[in-house]
């Protein structure tokens, strides 16, 4: 704001990520010594963190640079299965959310009108759509609709996520909700991640290449 009022450049350039936050370095030595009662995984594969979520399980990831905007989109977010019909009340509960709250979703930019009624790509997460299937009571409000984010192979690392998903499950959708409780800020720090982890019900936290369980 401040180079557009100084010098009046109102050139429009196109915006290509919102991955614009600091990237935090993960010393995994610091983190395996502050561990309690949690465990830690070293080099794991997206087909793993796949596997982890398809069986139930909250995971909370934290990679890269940080979203900047009103959205988690990958890089500081919860993740859970979209099937689950108890899946937004269990996420609502250890977020500490209020029980009508509803869920986004991330989809694969190649399969999203699969699923949603929705005519353009929606990478920032921005725009509502009419879900157009049954199979995710989980990210669908009471109205039918569900704010959906589309991801690229540009964001290579969820989309291997979201590829091994669907090899596992058929469905490339993921319940996606920013890694933080009701209140507070989405985590910037590995230490904040750590903190809010341990007092979350979320079973598992990614941290770049590692994993830690509970």
């Amino acid at each position: 704001l401040l180079w557009h009022m100084s010098s009046q450049d109102k050139t429009v350039r196109k915006l290509d990520s919102l991955y614009l936050g600091p990237k935090n370095d993960i010393d995994i030595n610091h983190i395996n010594s502050s561990l309690n009662n949690e465990s830690i995984q070293y080099n794991i594969t997206p087909d793993q963190v796949a596997d982890i979520i398809a069986d139930k399980n909250a995971v909370a990831l934290f990679q890269g640079r940080s979203e900047s905007g009103p959205r988690a989109l990958g890089n500081r977010s919860i993740l859970y299965d979209p099937r689950d019909p108890n899946g937004k009340d269990i996420v609502n509960q250890f977020k500490k959310r209020e029980w009508f709250r509803p869920y986004g979703a991330s989809v694969l930019e190649n399969e999203y009108k699969e699923y949603f009624d929705l005519d353009w790509v929606s990478p920032y997460m921005l725009y509502n759509s009419k879900v157009t299937t049954h199979k995710f009571p989980a990210i669908t409000h009471k109205d039918g609709t569900c704010r959906i984010q589309t991801v690229s192979e540009n964001h290579d690392k969820y989309y291997s996520l979201l590829s091994e998903f669907k090899k596992l499950t058929g469905y490339s959708v993921l319940l996606n909700t920013s890694f933080n409780l009701q209140g507070s800020a989405i985590v910037g720090k590995v230490s904040h991640a750590m903190e809010v982890f341990d007092k979350t019900d979320a079973d598992v936290l990614v941290l770049g290449d590692e994993i830690i369980t509970k």
